[in-house]
C-alpha cells in the first residue's frame, strides 16, 4: 500500500554524479527554438488542439479501467524499445535507453531504492501508444485543462485551436476549480503521466507519485504557473519533483547504459515494489 510517510532522501544532496549533463551544457536542453525539430511543433500543435476537458475525462473512462491486457513490468518495459519520443527536442534514442539512464544517474548519487526504481518506470505509461493511442495523447508537456491555459506552455500559441479557449466555463483562472483545491483535484492534459500515476499509486511512496504523475508539468514545476490551484501537500512534494527533474532531463546522451549488464539489479528493484504482472 502507498504510505503518505515522506521517505528521506540520500544523506549527501550535493552529490552531482558524472552521468548528468554539466551546467553549460543544459543550457541546450529544452531548445524548442532550434532549427530541424518540425516534428515537435507539429505534434504540440495537434496535443494542444485537441486536450480538451472533454477529451481528457473521456481518456480517463476509457484507459483508467485497466482492463486492456495484462503484462509483466518487464514486457511492458521492452515494449518502449520500439518508441522514441516526438515530443523530445534533445534526444532520439527508444524510451528504454532514457529510462536506463536515469535510473543509473539516481542511483549513482546513493539515492534510496524506491528512488532509483521511479526513474527506471516513470515513462512506463508510454505504453499507451502500444493500445493505439497517438503520441500526442500521451507524451509531451502537461498542462491544466478546465482553466485557462497558461502562456509558460510550451508553444501556447497552438490553444488558440482548442476549443475550450473559447469556452467562458474554461478560460478564466480558476475555470471549473477552486483555489488552493490542490492538484490532486484538477484535471491535466492526458498522457502517461496520470496513466501510470493511477497505476502505481498503491505501490509506491507519495514523494515518487509526485515525481511520476507531475514530472512532465513543466509549467508548475519549473516556471511557477498555477500555484493558485495547488495545496498544502503539493507546495511540500514540489522539492521532490525538483529533486527528479534532472535526472529525467540530463542524464540524456547518445551512450545509452547497456540493458544486459544492468537487467539483474532492475529483476530484483522491481519484484521488491511491483506486483509480477499489470493490469494495463
Amino acid at each position: 500500500m502507498m504510505t503518505n510517510a515522506t521517505p528521506q532522501a540520500a544523506a549527501s544532496p550535493s552529490a552531482h554524479t558524472a552521468l548528468l549533463a554539466s551546467e553549460p551544457e543544459r543550457a541546450a536542453y529544452r531548445d524548442y527554438a532550434q532549427p530541424g525539430i518540425d516534428r515537435v511543433r507539429t505534434f504540440y500543435r495537434n496535443n494542444h488542439k485537441h486536450q480538451t476537458l472533454d477529451f481528457v475525462l473521456a481518456k480517463k473512462a476509457q484507459w483508467l479501467t485497466f482492463s486492456q491486457r495484462e503484462m509483466t513490468p518487464w514486457a511492458a518495459l521492452e515494449f518502449l524499445n520500439t518508441l522514441v519520443d516526438e515530443s523530445d527536442p534533445d534526444i532520439e534514442l527508444p524510451q528504454i535507453s532514457h529510462l536506463l539512464q536515469t535510473a543509473e544517474a539516481i542511483r549513482a548519487d546513493g539515492h534510496p531504492d524506491w528512488f532509483v526504481l521511479t526513474g527506471f518506470i516513470h515513462d512506463l505509461g508510454k505504453v499507451l501508444c502500444l493500445f493505439g493511442e497517438p503520441q500526442w495523447a500521451v507524451v509531451g508537456d502537461t498542462f491544466p485543462v478546465g482553466c485557462r491555459f497558461s502562456g509558460r506552455v510550451v508553444y501556447p500559441e497552438y490553444f488558440a485551436l482548442n476549443a475550450d479557449n473559447a469556452d467562458a466555463r474554461y478560460n478564466t483562472e480558476n475555470g471549473i476549480y477552486t483555489p488552493g483545491c490542490g492538484l490532486d483535484a484538477v484535471h491535466m492534459s492526458w498522457g502517461h503521466d496520470e496513466y501510470l500515476y493511477q497505476l502505481m499509486k498503491a505501490h509506491l511512496p507519495l514523494p515518487a507519485l509526485y515525481m511520476i504523475r507531475y514530472h512532465s508539468f513543466y509549467a508548475w514545476h519549473r516556471e511557477g504557473q498555477y500555484r493558485h490551484l495547488t495545496d498544502a501537500q503539493d507546495a511540500a512534494h514540489l522539492g521532490w519533483v525538483h529533486k527528479f527533474n534532472p535526472y529525467d532531463l540530463y542524464s540524456k546522451s547518445d551512450k545509452p547504459p547497456v540493458l544486459a549488464e544492468l537487467k539483474p539489479y532492475y529483476d530484483d528493484l522491481m519484484a521488491k515494489y511491483l506486483p509480477a504482472s499489470l493490469k494495463l
